[in-house]
């Protein structure tokens, strides 16, 4: 019988346990720190393992993360190169990020952070609204989730920009790539919209020159990585007034610390990165049909490109 390792410091145990077990009854489901004989273990499902725990399992096959991205994995010095590196393929993670962009769209779209100051101001003031098919939004980041965000974004009427490092063709979108892409794409964001993986190719893609080539009252929505944003510089273009506001649910420091600008900036929304819960009930499901098409000797759905990161 296989043997699946499930590790993560953050996740519920209880919950994630018996899902995994549902989902695979011909499968061995252990739960760290209880390794059993550490030999035996095939397949790891983790979030943030301790560096050296992949290691440890000398007949480890396949390296599954508890997450969209698998930087907190890339993170370990001593991971085993060799091993394939699986990012979680779920359609209702997809869902939830999705649901967060809108939601953060919409939010300043409809003037929502000047009508709570007035409301506890006791404010009557009547605004005119912005004309949505003349109102454009950046994503930057168009695999599954960034498509899906776009998507959704089209139905509602709004004009859509996309841009990734590489070229795409996706209908009613307005695609751009590479450095040259960004700049064109800059301009025409109301909204700038961030689910890209953490690579060193886009760790600080938010930054003062990038934040610059937006209009005058544009709002950055990061549901990416922290390590997108240098927090010094988005803090400078709220505070001059360039940026109408910012809606954060990630952070360069989690959980973000005490006393930073952002907990009580009156133009920052945030939110304890949950805009895409990993919910076993679904997750279990597309960890079930990777092992199973492992065993089978088929490719894995969602295998990470080490060379890009992603």
């Amino acid at each position: 019988m296989a043997v699946l390792l499930w590790s993560s410091p953050d996740d519920p145990r209880e919950i994630w346990i018996p899902e995994l077990e549902r989902g695979l009854p011909e499968v061995e489901v252990r739960a760290a720190p209880e390794f059993g004989d550490r030999a035996e273990i095939d397949y790891a499902l983790v979030w943030k393992p301790e560096p050296g725990m992949l290691a440890s399992l000398p007949n480890l096959k396949v390296i599954f993360s508890i997450g969209a991205g698998a930087d907190h994995i890339l993170a370990d010095p001593e991971r085993p190169p060799q091993l394939p590196v699986v990012r979680m393929i779920d359609g209702y993670l997809r869902d939830m990020m999705s649901e967060y962009a809108l939601l953060a769209v919409l939010y300043f779209h409809r003037f929502m952070p000047a009508y709570r100051r007035e409301q506890a101001a006791e404010v009557w003031h009547r605004r005119w609204p912005h004309y949505t098919p003349e109102t454009g939004i950046g994503l930057l980041g168009l695999g599954a989730i960034g498509q899906d965000i776009a998507e959704k974004l089209t139905r509602l009427g709004f004009p859509v920009h996309g841009w990734s490092r590489t070229p795409h063709q996706i209908s009613r979108i307005t695609c751009h790539h590479g450095a040259g892409g960004l700049d064109e794409m800059l301009p025409h964001c109301r909204y700038l919209v961030c689910v890209l993986p953490l690579t060193e190719a886009t760790r600080g893609i938010i930054n003062a020159r990038t934040l610059a080539r937006l209009p005058a009252g544009a709002v950055v929505v990061n549901l990416g990585r922290g390590g997108h944003v240098v927090d010094e510089d988005l803090l400078a273009a709220l505070d001059s007034g360039h940026l109408e506001g910012a809606f954060l649910d990630v952070f360069n420091a989690e959980p973000l610390p005490r006393g930073h600008p952002y907990w009580r900036h009156p133009k920052v929304v945030m939110t304890p990165h949950i805009a895409g819960e990993i919910v076993p009930r679904s997750a279990a499901r597309s960890v079930a049909e990777n092992i199973r098409r492992h065993q089978r000797g088929e490719p894995l759905l969602g295998v990470l490109e080490l060379d890009r990161g992603y």
